[in-house]
């Protein structure tokens, strides 16, 4: 059996200490632990968080790093803390399931600009949802990880999910040019954990509610409105979806001959939709359904 023998190493860090030792500890991978939660596949990190100044566990190579509160200086602790390592190492005791690790996904992400300006377009080289996810604040995405990740960020209005991309709305308080690359970089590393984008309930709940399609053949509406929806699915979808938006049909007013529809994404609230409901999707609709067509509306989803 391995006898290990730990040196104390001081940082840049002064809350933050190296316990190096004179055997490798992990095959080739690091691993940072916040908790006692995450650290579920390392018996070694949870054993550290029941001292109570441990704030953070980091086990790489040959050294164990261990970030701690305020309520301590190391100088107090820290021989003990080298005591019950080298003690718990010698004991033979696990120091991470490293067969339990997920393995990296290979994945891309690229930023796109989009027509409006407070939205970003995060596409991956792989589908990454089944369908269309929307959400307006972290309460409404407690079933997708990735949406309740990017809430995290101060500037982060709202998510909205299709296929391969992510179009990501901010608020005003930050510029594109100075947090693309932060955004980027998460979506990028969340797939790439092979992390679930949307749960299973959230994928069940929108096939109950809307079908596999956003906009889909329904019994419920008149041969006016389906033949509307069988135009936006067939016309207008694909080119809002490559802008990072989608578009929904939400009624028709026989009376007023009027279009109701809804934009998600980055449709919703675009300084050009009105534009492009006016001259785009309105024109098509009176060219192709003549009399019966006389306005879209438009409503943000």
């Amino acid at each position: 059996m391995k006898e290990y023998n730990i040196t104390v190493e001081k940082t840049n860090n002064p809350k933050i200490l190296k316990f190096e030792t004179n055997h490798l500890l992990t095959q080739g991978k690091n691993y940072e632990f916040k908790n006692i939660d995450e650290a579920k596949i390392s018996p070694l990190a949870q054993q550290l968080f029941y001292l109570p100044f441990i704030k953070t566990v980091y086990i790489s190579g040959n050294f164990i790093g261990l970030e701690r509160f305020d309520i301590v200086e190391w100088d107090d602790v820290k021989d003990e803390v080298a005591q019950q390592l080298v003690e718990y190492l010698n004991a033979g005791e696990p120091i991470v399931h490293e067969e339990h690790t997920k393995q990296k996904v290979a994945v891309t992400v690229y930023a796109e600009v989009t027509p409006n300006p407070s939205v970003m377009k995060f596409v991956a080289n792989k589908r990454i949802v089944p369908g269309i996810f929307e959400y307006k604040n972290i309460d409404e995405a407690k079933d997708s990880g990735l949406a309740q990740k990017l809430f995290q960020f101060p500037f982060v209005k709202e998510v909205f999910f299709d296929l391969n991309y992510v179009s990501v709305t901010k608020y005003d308080v930050a510029e594109w040019d100075e947090v693309t690359m932060t955004v980027r970089e998460l979506v990028r590393d969340y797939l790439a954990d092979g992390n679930e984008v949307v749960s299973e309930n959230a994928v069940s709940k929108t096939t109950e509610t809307t079908g596999s399609k956003a906009n889909v053949a329904s019994p419920e509406l008149d041969d006016t409105s389906q033949q509307i929806v069988d135009i936006l699915e067939e016309y207008v979808k694909p080119a809002v979806a490559s802008d990072g938006g989608n578009i929904l049909f939400q009624s028709y007013e026989k009376d007023s001959k009027t279009v109701n529809v809804i934009l998600q994404g980055a449709c919703s609230g675009c300084p050009s939709s009105t534009f492009t409901l006016k001259n785009g999707i309105e024109t098509m609709l009176k060219n192709m359904m003549g009399d019966k067509v006389n306005e879209v509306v438009a409503l943000n989803g």
